[in-house]
């Protein structure tokens, strides 16, 4: 991804997790990716960002004792007026359920959900410009939305970022594969600004989880997947979908120990 591409509104620029054990999630996600942590914004809480050779990554914060939210990966897409595109994501059939509120002297957020229930976040950059390093190991490299299908939700993330939206071939090796008798029709979006992609919608029908819903996924990229998925396993995580090829390279989907569910991608070159 380019310099220019990270800092066009709408693209993903940070990934944050929200968790009831920040210790030993710090634990998990140090000894899987090599991360260190040091403290960030406390707007909502206890925070600390990810770093790796000194330079951020993700965040990780601590939910209150008494919220019962779902864990779950969250990518903030870039935005250059956070009240501005809040009150888009309201009039295009979103919901804003937090801000936009300052993150001290970082930015501006929010966080949202588009009309099916997906949570995103939204940075307006400050002193903090999201993700500093980009396509090493242990760094986001991709998003996917995983969703019902994708012509009305992509017609609200078109609306609201202005992205360019290309219909792919459908990919039977994803991480919501369907069965035979779904793949009638490709349900497989890609999401560019500049002509460059950026994300992609995933429409899966009824094979979405239903303890889980409509959500982002995000690919952290790995230099081994099968190594790092006998990690997680080792750490207390779960392995979802074992390593196999697939359309971005080798890649198994993984849960954290609080259920957070994110793919582990060794990316094709």
């Amino acid at each position: 991804m380019t310099e220019a591409t990270r800092h066009t509104p709408g693209t993903p620029c940070w990934v944050s997790l929200m968790v009831h054990g920040l210790d030993a999630t710090q634990t998990f996600y140090g000894e899987l990716f090599g991360w260190e942590f040091s403290p960030g914004p406390n707007q909502l809480g206890p925070y600390v960002r990810g770093l790796l050779d000194g330079r951020e990554v993700a965040g990780i914060g601590r939910l209150p004792a008494d919220r019962r939210l779902p864990i779950a990966w969250t990518p903030y897409l870039r935005t250059d007026d956070a009240d501005a595109t809040a009150e888009l994501v309201r009039s295009s059939g979103g919901t804003v359920g937090v801000g936009p509120l300052d993150a001290a002297d970082a930015g501006r957020m929010a966080i949202a959900t588009d009309p099916a229930g997906a949570v995103f976040g939204l940075w307006q950059p400050a002193a903090h410009h999201g993700t500093s390093i980009h396509g090493a190991p242990g760094t986001p490299v991709w998003h996917e939305l995983l969703t019902f299908e994708t012509s009305s939700v992509g017609k609200f993330y078109q609306t609201v970022f202005g992205y360019e939206v290309e219909t792919e071939e459908y990919a039977t090796d994803g991480p919501e594969a369907r069965s035979s008798s779904d793949q009638e029709e490709p349900d497989l979006v890609t999401l560019r600004l500049d002509g460059r992609p950026v994300a992609a919608l995933h429409g899966v029908g009824r094979t979405l989880p239903r303890d889980r819903g409509t959500y982002w996924m995000t690919y952290f990229a790995v230099e081994d997947p099968d190594r790092s998925a006998s990690q997680v396993v080792e750490l207390g995580g779960h392995v979802i979908r074992p390593p196999q090829e697939g359309p971005h390279g080798r890649a198994a989907t993984v849960s954290d120990p609080e259920g957070a569910v994110f793919t582990l991608v060794r990316p094709r070159p």
